[in-house]
């Protein structure tokens, strides 16, 4: 593994200006700027970094991630997750490095908190914005997602990317924690089709410790929901941290109030991290108990995840005669029998991206 510093110079010499940035004010040190990515507002002097690490001041320009992967896969659009935006379909997945939160339970820290842990660390590769709409047309992925690592601190190379795959009528995706910047919402939302947010909890107190706060997570819900971008809401339920009823019922209620017809993905825990060996598992009857809040709350579409043994925990059921529509088996599509996004038995329309 290389130290820190080669690969923060290595890292350094694969960016390029940042666009959600400015001055930092007639208050801050000579040449500091103020990143806009997210609502940390990293006001950083020259020479230092944002609290991600992946955006630096040099010379008082800000320096953003650009020109490289460092994950590349093509995965089913399932496993983002999203279950109402065009099922059975393939995405070509792209991430890069590091993360504006520091969540101990993180399933992908290696890539998440490079630079912030010095055992993560994963390989990253240069390549230009081309050849990643070039890979998926060459793989029939039509879908592009932005993922792995935390999307919104590179959303200057994933906008790149996503204007040359509108070019080629290709949809596009982001995977992320949702601690958005108003002006990094404004900046990426015409070019995003969609985005899965993950929901860690509902309480102040949590995302304090996890580096973040709630506010900015529901604000980005609430604000990409009303332009017209598709949402899905992911919660990984930990014992012990996000599990009570109250808490579950609490984001039920809130996704809720934005829209039943919001899909609400409660998925189990499995040991990761820092959280290696400590926190037990999910139980199926909590992960059963979460579904149940979410549909008390008034979702029309509540899915458990992670866990088999659920039932049609996976599955899409009309919400208004519950037929099954769209059958799943872990991240494969088995059954679709929606016609033009309705139910076939009773001609409901149901929420979703489905062409």
């Amino acid at each position: 593994m290389e130290p820190p510093d080669a690969i923060r110079q290595r890292l350094l010499s694969l960016t390029a200006e940042g666009t959600l940035a400015r001055a930092a004010g007639p208050d801050a040190p000579a040449r500091a700027v103020q990143c806009l990515a997210c609502p940390h507002g990293c006001r950083i002097r020259d020479g230092e970094e944002g609290i991600c690490r992946m955006r630096a001041n040099r010379g008082g320009r800000l320096r953003v991630p650009h020109g490289y992967v460092a994950g590349l896969a093509c995965d089913p659009i399932e496993k983002k997750p999203f279950f109402h935006f065009c099922p059975g379909e393939t995405a070509l997945s792209f991430g890069m490095l590091g993360c504006n939160l520091r969540c101990p339970f993180c399933q992908n820290w290696s890539t998440s908190q490079t630079l912030k842990d010095p055992a993560a660390a994963a390989p990253v590769r240069a390549c230009r914005a081309e050849d990643i709409v070039r890979q998926a047309r060459r793989h029939g992925s039509r879908i592009l997602a932005s993922t792995y690592n935390e999307p919104l601190i590179t959303s200057e190379w994933a906008v790149e990317i996503f204007r040359l795959a509108r070019r080629e009528h290709m949809l596009t995706t982001f995977v992320s924690n949702g601690f958005a910047s108003p002006e990094a919402l404004d900046y990426i939302a015409p070019w995003l089709d969609a985005m899965n947010v993950d929901l860690k909890c509902f309480t102040e107190k949590g995302y304090q410790w996890l580096g973040g706060r709630l506010a900015p997570v529901l604000e980005t819900i609430r604000r990409l929901w009303a332009r017209g971008v598709w949402v899905e809401v992911i919660t990984l339920v930990v014992p012990e941290f996000n599990d009570s009823v109250k808490e579950l019922g609490a984001a039920a209620e809130f996704l809720a109030s934005v829209s039943s017809d919001l899909p609400w993905h409660v998925t189990a825990y499995h040991a990761a991290y820092k959280f290696e060996g400590g926190v037990p598992f999910t139980p199926a009857a909590r992960l059963a108990e979460a579904v149940a809040v979410g549909r008390k709350a008034g979702l029309r579409h509540v899915y458990a995840g992670n866990l088999r043994g659920l039932g049609e925990g996976e599955s899409t059921l009309c919400h208004q005669c519950g037929r099954r529509l769209v059958a799943r088996e872990g991240f494969a599509v088995v059954e679709n029998v929606l016609r033009g996004g309705r139910c076939p038995d009773c001609g409901v329309a149901v929420a979703g991206r489905w062409g």
